[in-house]
């Protein structure tokens, strides 16, 4: 198993086309992927926020199918570290708690300003855009990449996705670099 390892922040456990593809990434064990339970609920908040046609109930099967599929991923007894951490956000402290807990190597967000490097530094982890991470993925094991892309486009039924549609899909998810890498083994997808 890998021992990279990154810290998936609530803002890309939601969008749920993002959360998808992360955690089947997560899978390939090219790198190890952990959340925390106040993450869990940020993104579940956030999604009830938007969409009043899901239920909390729905949520939580979903957080947990999260956690019984992707090996040691939920970071736990990090509390204790939240008030000495200093962020832009304080309400973002949880998140690097847990990345330090987590023994993470980045936080994967797209909220890079509430991650000042400096603040980060010390404890060895980087703030890093999905698309940034994405791409890193593809470039290490474009195979495994890609065949992780196909069988999460393969689950997606309701409405199926076309090739086409599917990276439309991920380039909304402001994922531009790392769909122009996939573009060319789109036949793979």
């Amino acid at each position: 198993m890998a021992t990279f390892t990154a810290l998936y922040d609530a803002c890309v456990l939601y969008p749920a086309p993002l959360r998808d593809l992360l955690l089947e990434l997560a899978l390939t064990d090219l790198f190890r992927a952990k959340w925390s339970s106040y993450i869990h609920d940020e993104w579940i908040r956030a999604v009830l926020e938007d969409r009043s046609d899901l239920t909390v109930a729905q949520l939580r099967r979903t957080r947990d199918l999260m956690d019984q599929h992707v090996r040691d991923c939920l970071v736990e007894d990090f509390e204790e570290l939240i008030p000495s951490l200093t962020l832009p956000d304080p309400n973002d402290r949880h998140v690097l708690a847990a990345a330090i807990r987590g023994r993470a190597d980045v936080i994967v967000t797209y909220n890079l300003t509430d991650f000042p490097d400096k603040a980060l530094q010390k404890y060895g982890i980087t703030p890093q855009h999905p698309d940034e991470f994405l791409l890193h993925l593809f470039n290490l094991a474009p195979s495994l990449v890609c065949a992780a892309a196909s069988t999460h486009r393969a689950r997606l039924k309701h409405p199926p996705k076309t090739t086409v549609e599917y990276l439309e899909t991920l380039e909304r998810q402001s994922l531009t670099q790392f769909v122009a890498a996939l573009r060319p083994y789109a036949a793979r997808l």
